[in-house]
């Protein structure tokens, strides 16, 4: 059995161990995307580590002759795909983009360990376990002080434009990026991106769910 193992065609004990560490490593951040209910969790990102560190373990192997990088370089093409499966716009929000990051940086995760560079590998995964516990709750903190809404306004032409609206933006300390506005059969419309706290843009929409003269209002 020692033999098979060790043997040439084979598993090594050093391969056997980088499998391990991928399934460890790459099972850390995993989980905590499983925890978070994403998109890829715990089996798809042991998988990709997995097939990383099995991938750059074959490229050394086989490319020792000519390039070793041969196979290797083809993953970071390989998982652009892959990640881009799992970005999506919703609405106006784009969505999948932390986790189409953490797919593409767990297989540079099991490069670095299929290449014999354990060091890096847990350093890294320690940073992005760190970045991933820790940032939403920074995120919390920011948007608590200072989110972005895009707002619509739709109402009956009536010989003026939508300023009134722009200078309530403005009254609740909220501040404006005026987007498109349109004007056809009588109607008028306009977008804005507004960005303040929380509470000053539940004051705004308050404000223009009692306008009996906006047809609509999206927000």
């Amino acid at each position: 059995m020692e033999q098979l193992i060790e043997g040439n065609h084979f598993l090594t004990q050093s391969e056997v161990y980088k499998f391990l560490l991928a399934i460890l490593l790459c099972g850390a951040i995993g989980t905590e995307r499983e925890l978070r209910a994403k998109q890829a969790g715990l089996k798809t990102m042991i998988m990709i580590g997995l097939g990383s560190t099995l991938f750059t373990i074959l490229s050394i192997k086989i490319g020792v002759a000519s390039n070793p990088d041969r196979i290797a370089s083809n993953i970071v093409t390989g998982i652009g795909f892959l990640g881009a499966g799992v970005i999506f716009k919703e609405d106006s929000r784009v969505r999948g983009l932390t986790t189409a990051c953490v797919i593409w940086i767990v297989a540079a995760i099991g490069m670095a360990i299929g290449a014999g560079y354990t060091e890096q590998a847990i350093g890294v995964t320690t940073v992005v376990l760190l970045a991933l516990l820790l940032f939403p709750y920074v995120e919390d903190f920011v948007q608590n002080r200072s989110t972005s809404r895009e707002y619509k306004i739709v109402k009956k032409y009536e010989n003026e434009g939508l300023d009134s609206y722009e200078q309530h933006f403005k009254s609740v300390g909220l501040k404006l990026s005026r987007g498109q506005q349109n004007l056809c059969d009588g109607i008028i419309s306009g977008t804005w991106i507004a960005a303040g706290s929380p509470e000053n843009h539940k004051l705004f929409v308050d404000h223009m769910l009692q306008d009996e003269k906006i047809l609509e209002f999206q927000f």
